[in-house]
């Protein structure tokens, strides 16, 4: 799961989902742990202060000068509140505590500041400060972190060789299919969405599973998504078996395959129909359950899993 609040939209659009995390991850939470699930939280760095002191000392020496001011989250820094009572939505420290103490939870990096590696204004150095700067922060937390997740999907080739040099060791790659590769915001174009959000209830781009032992190592792990949990829709509730149906199939293609399905969403896809989204999750970990019986299928946190294809590539 990637976790960040700092992005395109404003805060408004996402101020019910963004309330609504801090009831759903403890659900979240409850339900890994009674289908024993390792699950991977790839955390914006920024989310990790206590106050806006912290946030401004924490902030990366060298920051994207992005061609479009409003990928900036350093552009808002003056609306940020002064601690995480205040200021709900730019502080959630006590939420990254409440996951560390379960088990089999990796805690990820989703960047410093929500960065985006395809949009015209930054470059690799800026990227480096920036991953410097959440790893820091991470580090100062207790955490060692081996993933990264790049936000709004912009993997950006030519920045692996930085991700290696600071100890990264997977990133999660984007599916093969035309339409979710890797673009600039703006060059995703309405066709693309339109196929994504038709092939998350009809298999219209195949079920994007793959063997483990045909990961990619180089430069570093590359963990292809195979399917974006989509949040519950009202006005689409008709289409909800479709959905769970296209989700369902592909997790037990894999099983029967012994393939690698990678399943991810943001937990604010949660934070709004937070009971009919932890039903249809309830669902899907009800089979993960049933498939690891049967075929003996696997949960694995991305750092496992990237540790598993690197001993077996060893």
């Amino acid at each position: 799961m990637n976790w960040g609040v700092h992005d395109v939209v404003s805060l408004e659009q996402y101020r019910e989902n963004l309330l609504g995390v801090r009831e759903a991850i403890p659900q979240m939470l409850e339900l890994f742990h009674r289908f024993d699930i390792h699950a991977t939280w790839a955390i914006v760095g920024m989310l990790y202060c206590e106050n806006k002191r912290e946030l401004l000392d924490s902030l990366p020496s060298l920051r994207p000068n992005y061609e479009n001011s409003n990928f900036s989250p350093y552009k808002k820094l003056n609306d940020v509140g002064k601690n995480e009572g205040e200021d709900p939505f730019h502080y959630a420290k006590s939420l990254i505590r409440k996951i560390e103490k379960y088990p089999n939870q990796e805690i990820a990096t989703h960047t410093f500041s929500h960065y985006y590696c395809l949009e015209k204004g930054q470059n690799e150095k800026s990227f480096e400060a920036d991953l410097q700067a959440a790893l820091k922060i991470a580090n100062a937390n207790g955490h060692v972190v081996k993933s990264l997740v790049f936000p709004r999907n912009q993997s950006n080739q030519s920045y692996l060789q930085v991700c290696k040099k600071y100890g990264i060791q997977c990133f999660r790659g984007n599916e093969l299919s035309w339409p979710y590769r890797a673009s600039r915001f703006h060059k995703e174009g309405v066709m693309k969405r339109a196929l994504r959000l038709l092939d998350s209830y009809l298999n219209v781009c195949g079920h994007d599973t793959y063997p483990i032992f045909e990961v990619e190592t180089e430069p570093i792990v590359n963990l292809p998504s195979s399917r974006f949990l989509r949040p519950y829709i009202a006005k689409l509730k008709i289409l909800e078996p479709l959905r769970l149906r296209r989700i369902k199939k592909s997790i037990t293609h894999a099983a029967q395959k012994g393939e690698v399905f990678h399943l991810w969403w943001h937990p604010h896809n949660f934070g709004k129909d937070i009971e009919e989204n932890i039903q249809f999750l309830t669902e899907i970990l009800q089979l993960v359950s049933k498939l690891r019986s049967e075929y003996d299928f696997e949960s694995l946190s991305m750092g496992e899993a990237s540790a598993l294809v690197l001993k077996m590539n060893g």
